[in-house]
């Protein structure tokens, strides 16, 4: 209308920008906010929809009902967009609003009854039909995000319930087996292997006794972990496990890190010249920072200033001490390969810390 009827005024194109920048502010912002901004709509139906029509009669040299209708039809959309960001009374306001002003640019124009009527009847309806269509979508959001709620506590439920079953089972095969062979005499309960036995299931207790007070940890990641210290436990190792504000990882983490701590743990039970490992697993700022320390025979950690797990590593300080934190090359102890690649690959670091006679610590920590 404004290239083939108006090209020779300034308003009609200035009327044409505005409209256009309106529209541009009112889907930025709702990309911005992810949704659509009150003020903005508001702005589109005060001046776009109420002000411009006044402005291109007074101005834009719109005198009849074909030359002002291009600035009509803007009104319906800034009805559409009201329906969609106010709520019900707030609409009500701004659709009167509209149809008010509307009206009196037609009647300025002299435009026909019927003209009229039916521009009148296509702000109120699209604003009525945008309305219907916002309500109708976000009950259906709303039942959707329902069924998804109840999805998620039926799969929790049922993992919990495998879970309950896991230990069950658990129990069944250790704790209860141990108490019923020690009541019914077939077993001396003071063997040094048998107090070795007891000890490593009291402590499996206790790890459960901390996992039913402490339900909002991760789940996966305490579950991988578990079943690391579970397997040695099975090889004879008693391991003294604690778990402190989990952080959620993703699968692949919480893999690679069960991983390095069964080696870990093996390394333990297989060269520290002692049966007891303490684990310790917990969050900080993001970051996780699991831990593995034995009291044995420890050793000597050997290249100090090669490349440790994820970059050089050297002698690093801690309250004034060095810590040796560089790769260990010892016959029979794979954390070259098991530990520290294994971190490497998936963005995190290990350290090593140990002396002969000093025991073992290793640190897995994520992201490095």
């Amino acid at each position: 209308m404004v290239t083939q009827h108006q090209r020779d005024r300034l308003f009609p194109w200035l009327a044409l920008v505005a409209a256009i920048v309106a529209t541009a502010l009112i889907w930025f912002m709702a990309a911005r906010h992810r949704r659509l901004v009150s003020w903005a709509v508001g702005l589109d139906v005060l001046v776009i929809g109420c002000l411009l029509p006044f402005g291109a009669y007074a101005w834009g040299g719109a005198r009849t009902q074909e030359s002002i209708a291009w600035v009509m039809l803007l009104g319906g959309s800034a009805s559409a967009m009201a329906a969609v960001a106010f709520g019900a009374r707030l609409l009500a306001v701004a659709v009167m609003l509209l149809v008010a002003t509307h009206l009196a640019g037609y009647l300025l124009v002299e435009a026909d009854a019927s003209v009229t009527g039916a521009h009148l009847n296509a702000v109120v309806f699209s604003a009525v039909v945008s309305w219907v269509l916002t309500w109708y979508l976000c009950r259906q959001g709303e039942r959707v995000d329902s069924a998804n709620r109840r999805a998620l506590a039926a799969e929790a439920q049922r993992a919990r319930f495998a879970e309950r079953v896991a230990h069950h089972n658990a129990l069944h095969d250790t704790v209860l087996a141990t108490l019923t062979a020690i009541a019914r005499g077939g077993v001396d309960a003071n063997t040094s292997m048998m107090r070795e036995r007891c000890a490593r299931e009291a402590a499996y207790l206790r790890r459960l006794v901390e996992q039913a007070d402490d339900r909002e940890q991760a789940s996966e990641l305490r579950a991988a972990l578990e079943e690391s210290v579970r397997a040695a436990e099975a090889l004879g190792l008693r391991v003294s496990a604690r778990y402190h504000e989990l952080p959620a990882v993703p699968g692949e983490i919480a893999l690679a890190m069960a991983r390095a701590v069964t080696e870990s743990l093996n390394n333990v039970r297989c060269h520290a010249g002692t049966g007891h490992a303490f684990l310790t697993a917990a969050g900080d700022s993001g970051r996780l920072i699991v831990t593995v320390v034995d009291r044995g025979r420890g050793f000597a950690v050997e290249g100090a200033g090669g490349e440790g797990a994820g970059g050089s590593a050297g002698a690093e300080t801690s309250g004034g001490s060095v810590v040796r934190t560089a790769p260990v090359r010892r016959s029979g102890i794979g954390l070259d390969r098991s530990v520290y690649a294994r971190m490497r690959g998936v963005g995190g670091r290990a350290f090593v810390d140990s002396a002969p006679g000093e025991g073992v610590r290793v640190e897995l920590r994520w992201p490095a």
